[in-house]
């Protein structure tokens, strides 16, 4: 309420102070019509909580006693009903009732020829706008419509930024490492703040749902800073229109408490030419930045610093489910370790989650709920990337050898049980590499490799999907590697089985390298050795020719099963299991 009080009184100030500075300029019109009835106004001096718009703006910009002038003329136009006629009057024209540049340098205190070019204040930064005219000194000016607000004391973002960009708050409770790599923004910001014409850019790099938004709004939240974002989809490309954008938010964070950030989380899917508008914008930008993307990205001719955005760690994940099942009085019976184990999922996705149980009563089965809920977040990312196998299949349906059948479900059995050996065991902070679990299937078409993948994912309830090799791999240099990342990234959050189908289009035996194409082919097969190596989940490949698989790739797979052609007793149990009762 206090607050409230004291805006209210600022406000009341602000405008006295503007009808006082209104009223000089009155008198200035009036004294050119010579009209002997004109009695001077006398300023009374009057104490100020604050200093007052005009003021500031007129101190930010550096306007000159006549260049404040002209913004005051065009701003009577507005404000004031009798500035219409007085300047009619002057222009000798009741047509004319519009300010101009002649009229001003004829009536105002100080004239000056140098207010009325470009790189002057009044135009530069677009607090006046030149109409159409037969020339400039006699062209209608006008006020411009976000300066008019700002100086009656309303400031809101100029209408031209909003079509790009829109302010954001957000009220999510941070988890205790988020909060803590806040409090690192928020002191870097104010070391910041002590040379504001050396701002660097600051770099959020992570994940698109690893709550970077909410990071940055409690930042600003701290600093009472306005917070917008500019999606890098939205960013024109034409240079013209782009510096005006530039211009016009740096004329925005000049007056009022602004902090853009520039959301590019997709930016290594742009073309050539939004590329180069975003590296535009970032090298030009005045203010604080804020540069959101997924990886680190160099922007010349401005230093960056660069702060890593993680989705809430473990522990952390578990406290916020535990926070919800609480207010339900909900037990999961010790499964929720398995739970978060499992699925690597953000605040948002897990109150996401958590909201699409809520219907279910006390007596059901909540700990599936949960476990379907997580599934259905997860899968999110991986329905845009990879093809979904939905099957039914189970033990009963695979015909294999017992040999076969034992190393399945070895494999079943490592995956469930991982949560215990890398977390409860403490091996997870031992060992860096190697906590996946990596399967090859070998055989002909038709042994049941894709059947086996399906029993493993209905054993274990989780989402299978088939990724194919030969079209991963791209000609083009670097690409294989980013297709790879991309499904990894978007797998990690649910744990999905990968099915990676062909492969030998990768991982043939790899041959000398003879030309740049070669040394690249290696890359991508170390590189995906890499990622399989690092992801915490089951990821399968299948062959038809193991033979002609490298045997250095072949040592670093845990698991190897081969699928032989079925024999007569077993081909007889498939033609039984096909055939319905």
């Amino acid at each position: 309420m206090m607050e409230n009080t004291q805006q209210t009184e600022w406000q009341k100030e602000n405008q006295l102070e503007l009808i006082s500075a209104l009223d000089q300029v009155r008198q200035a019109l009036q004294a050119q019509l010579k009209d002997p009835e004109i009695q001077p106004v006398k300023k009374t001096a009057q104490k100020r909580s604050a200093q007052s718009t005009l003021d500031l703006l007129c101190s930010i910009f550096g306007l000159s006693e006549f260049e404040r002038g002209i913004l005051l003329l065009c701003a009577g136009i507005e404000l004031e009903g009798d500035f219409v006629g007085l300047c009619a009057k002057i222009h000798g024209d009741d047509r004319l009732t519009y300010p101009t540049f002649s009229l001003a340098l004829s009536t105002l205190p100080n004239p000056h020829w140098s207010a009325l070019t470009p790189g002057a204040p009044l135009r530069h930064w677009r607090l006046i706008e030149v109409g159409k005219g037969h020339s400039l000194a006699h062209s209608p000016l006008s006020i411009d419509e976000f300066v008019l607000h700002y100086l009656v004391g309303i400031p809101q973002i100029d209408f031209r930024l909003k079509r790009f960009m829109q302010q954001v708050t957000s009220e999510n409770e941070l988890v205790p490492s988020q909060q803590a790599l806040v409090e690192k923004m928020v002191r870097t910001l104010k070391e910041m703040a002590k040379n504001v014409e050396k701002l660097p850019i600051l770099q959020v790099c992570g994940e698109m749902d690893a709550g970077k938004i909410d990071l940055v709004s409690a930042v600003c939240t701290q600093l009472d800073f306005d917070l917008y974002i500019l999606s890098a989809y939205q960013l024109p490309t034409d240079p013209v229109e782009l510096d005006q954008l530039i211009q016009l938010w740096t004329r925005e964070v000049a007056l009022n408490f602004r902090v853009l950030m520039v959301d590019a989380q997709d930016m290594e899917k742009m073309g050539s030419a939004q590329h180069d508008a975003i590296l535009y914008l970032l090298e030009h930008m005045k203010g604080v930045v804020i540069f959101s993307c997924r990886d680190r990205e160099p922007v010349y001719r401005r230093e960056i610093i660069v702060f890593e955005v993680t989705k809430p760690k473990s522990q952390e994940q578990q406290a916020i489910w535990q926070h919800h099942l609480q207010e339900k009085s909900w037990k999961v019976n010790g499964s929720l370790g398995q739970l978060v184990s499992q699925f690597n999922l953000s605040t948002s996705a897990i109150q996401s989650a958590w909201m699409s149980v809520l219907g279910k009563q006390q007596n059901q089965d909540i700990e599936t709920a949960l476990w379907e809920a997580c599934r259905i977040q997860a899968r999110q990312k991986m329905d845009d990337l990879a093809q979904r196998i939905q099957t039914s299949t189970n033990w009963e349906d695979l015909i294999l050898p017992d040999e076969q059948i034992e190393v399945l479900r070895s494999v079943a059995t490592h995956v469930r049980h991982k949560q215990k050996v890398y977390e409860l065991w403490g091996f997870e902070k031992k060992l860096s590499r190697g906590l996946g679990i990596s399967a090859l299937f070998a055989g002909g078409s038709g042994t049941g490799k894709t059947m086996a993948a399906g029993v493993l994912a209905n054993e274990l309830c989780l989402d299978l999907y088939r990724i194919d090799l030969s079209a991963v791999v791209s000609k083009y240099i670097g690409e294989t590697e980013k297709h790879l990342r991309r499904l990894f990234d978007a797998a990690e959050a649910g744990g999905a089985i990968l099915l990676f189908d062909e492969a030998d289009a990768l991982f043939g035996k790899r041959s000398e390298v003879k030309d740049s194409h070669d040394r690249h082919a290696n890359i991508g097969v170390s590189y995906l050795l890499q990622k399989m190596e690092e992801y915490k989940g089951l990821a399968i490949l299948t062959t038809n020719m193991k033979d002609a698989l490298d045997p250095a790739f072949l040592r670093r797979i845990r698991f190897v099963v081969n699928f032989p052609y079925p024999e007569m007793s077993q081909r007889e149990t498939i033609w039984k299991h096909i055939f319905p009762a």
